[in-house]
């Protein structure tokens, strides 16, 4: 269903028009938003819940997601009703893709725009149409400079938006292809993260039996500390592309520095954050909370400081090995006190007594290495494998862009082979393809990234 499209066969130029897709097909019309959807302001049902619009295009219950992470209104002052199938766009966070349709009745904050479709306009198409605006940058061409990193994206602006009118019955052939092409990309997709998951477990595995394998000398890790440095108790503020780098527990995983996890700061506040320890290379950053237990070495070649529920190791090196230390954590004793400390807990924390007396083994500096040696060699292969299944599952995330942003701009015609695929419930498959029929045939999906890659 990939390699069969073609592109129309006749185009107009509607650079002067609809300037983020600067041709259409020569039978499609143009629109303002506000000839195509009404604003509607409801009066919200106290006992309804909270309907949030992700920024990946979920539009949903709160609680059906997540419940954490989000600033609650101690009072939901002009909050509006939202039911199943309004458009929903988020007025600051709609450049960032913040779009979508409700597959919820509910209520939300002010801050959105709920809008009804009128007469028969495809509301998921035009969702996906708003998505591709944002994808562009066009939103945020259209910023006022409300505040950094946002836009004031609110329907008067979306109003007098000129959007692509394909006829009524291809809006729903470009829905219903793009509902069975997520679907088949997320099962790429979902199949590559699981076997990332048995891949890591079995990194997890030869730790635990590698470090197992020799508790000698073993004392509490504080004997084999310089200094044990707790992290400021306050966030950081955010600074764009600096050089001065802010380790939250997201970016401290399995062992490694995630620096998609890590933010930046101004100079100032990186100074400030590291006052009371410089983190240095051959460190050892530790979560004491959210979670509890992850651990990675400071790398050469950033400057770094903690970020909130974080602890900075510095060793005595004559005695511990740094690399030596993270894998006793995930496979070693202190991952036994770990596993103890937060038995039962939703949380899990170490205040700063417990991880002192956490217990490591000290064998001989030659034998730790020795061992570090042992665990890089068994992982190796693993690894590579977990490498090339990230890069691949980027490389499926790229072409669901490009396809998404060519067939709601007609770059391509998916009317022929839409007229093929059994019908679909676009509400429950047109963000993640849950519900959509599938095929889980290995070769499809290998097909898939040869696709791809083309």
């Amino acid at each position: 269903m990939f390699s069969d499209t073609k592109p129309y066969n006749r185009y107009q130029d509607s650079s002067g028009l609809v300037p983020w897709a600067p041709r259409l097909p020569e039978h499609w019309g143009t629109e303002r938003g506000k000839a195509l959807f009404a604003r509607m302001e409801r009066a919200p049902s106290p006992e309804e819940g909270v309907v949030t619009c992700f920024r990946d295009g979920v539009v949903t219950l709160r609680s059906r997601r997540r419940t954490t992470g989000f600033t609650e209104s101690l009072k939901e002052i002009g909050y509006q009703g939202v039911r199943k199938g309004d458009l929903v766009i988020h007025a600051m966070d709609a450049f960032a893709g913040a779009v979508g349709v409700s597959d919820s009745d509910g209520k939300s904050t002010p801050v959105y725009s709920v809008c009804l479709p009128r007469d028969s306009a495809n509301v998921h198409y035009f969702a996906a149409v708003v998505r591709e605006m944002a994808r562009t940058s066009w939103i945020q061409a259209l910023a006022k400079g409300i505040r950094e990193r946002s836009t004031d994206f609110r329907f008067d602006t979306f109003a007098t938006q000129l959007l692509p009118v394909p006829p009524v019955e291809e809006q729903a052939a470009i829905v219903k292809y793009l509902a069975h092409a997520n679907a088949r990309i997320d099962k790429a997709i979902a199949a590559k993260r699981r076997l990332i998951g048995l891949l890591k477990e079995q990194k997890r595995a030869a730790i635990a039996q590698t470090m197992s394998s020799d508790s000698t000398g073993d004392r509490e890790l504080r004997h084999v500390l310089t200094h044990l440095v707790d992290c400021e108790h306050k966030t950081a503020p955010f600074a764009e592309a600096t050089p001065w780098w802010i380790l939250r527990t997201s970016a401290i995983k399995a062992g490694e520095i995630v620096w998609d996890g890590a933010y930046t700061t101004d100079e100032e506040s990186y100074r400030a954050w590291a006052s009371r320890a410089v983190p240095e290379p051959g460190d050892v950053i530790f979560t004491r909370e959210a979670p509890v237990g992850e651990a990675a070495v400071i790398p050469p070649g950033r400057a770094v400081a903690l970020g909130q529920r974080t602890v900075l190791m510095k060793l005595r090196k004559e005695l511990i090995d740094p690399q030596f230390l993270v894998y006793q954590i995930y496979g070693g004793l202190p991952r036994e006190r770990i596993s103890l400390a937060t038995q039962g807990s939703t949380v899990g924390h170490f205040n700063m007594d417990d991880i002192g007396w956490m217990r490591v083994a000290v064998p001989p500096l030659d034998r730790q290495r020795e061992l570090v040696a042992a665990v890089d060699a068994i992982n190796a292969k693993a690894s590579a494998v977990i490498d090339r299944e990230h890069r691949e599952i980027e490389l499926l995330q790229e072409f669901r862009t490009r396809l998404v942003a060519d067939v709601v701009t007609g770059q391509v015609d998916v009317r022929a082979i839409a007229a093929t695929l059994p019908e679909v419930e676009p509400e429950a498959a047109w963000v993640d393809g849950s519900g959509v029929p599938g095929d889980d045939d290995p070769a499809q999906l290998d097909d898939m990234l040869v696709d791809c890659e083309a």
